[in-house]
């Protein structure tokens, strides 16, 4: 199956695209020229990561029958010094609210998204060490 997406240069270092009828502007940063209309392309990619293995688990979740209160997913990135700076590592943190919450469920789930489900996942690991912590808030 192939998917592509299109952007449009909208002037100075913005640029904007539709994506399933919602418009993303990107930008660079007022340090770089920009003028800061949105976000930075390359944050977006922690961004990818939270948000697909997010979904995952959130399924995952509801088929177990596990109800948690609140789901918080912090990706962190380390970028190289030198250009062309990329993330060569990531660590993912879920934050679990909720009372009770059983662990084994908890780390099924993401364990099920990390290695079968998300593909920007499967896609990232590939390439750099991609670590997880599960972390609970009663």
């Amino acid at each position: 199956m192939k998917t592509s997406t299109k952007i449009q240069w909208t002037g100075n270092m913005s640029w904007e695209t539709e994506l399933f009828g919602h418009k993303l502007t990107l930008d660079a940063g007022k340090e770089n020229g920009g003028d800061d209309k949105g976000p930075r392309p390359k944050i977006l990619m922690l961004t990818a990561l939270a948000g697909c293995t997010g979904m995952d688990v959130v399924s995952i979740l509801k088929k177990m029958r596990v109800e948690v209160e609140d789901i918080q997913i912090i990706v962190e990135g380390d970028l190289t010094e030198e250009h062309p700076k990329y993330y060569d590592k990531m660590h993912v943190i879920y934050e679990f609210k909720g009372k009770d919450l059983p662990m084994d469920k908890l780390e099924k789930a993401v364990s099920l998204s990390e290695e079968k489900y998300c593909g920007v996942s499967a896609l990232y690991k590939k390439v750099i060490p991609v670590t997880t912590e599960i972390r609970v808030v009663e």
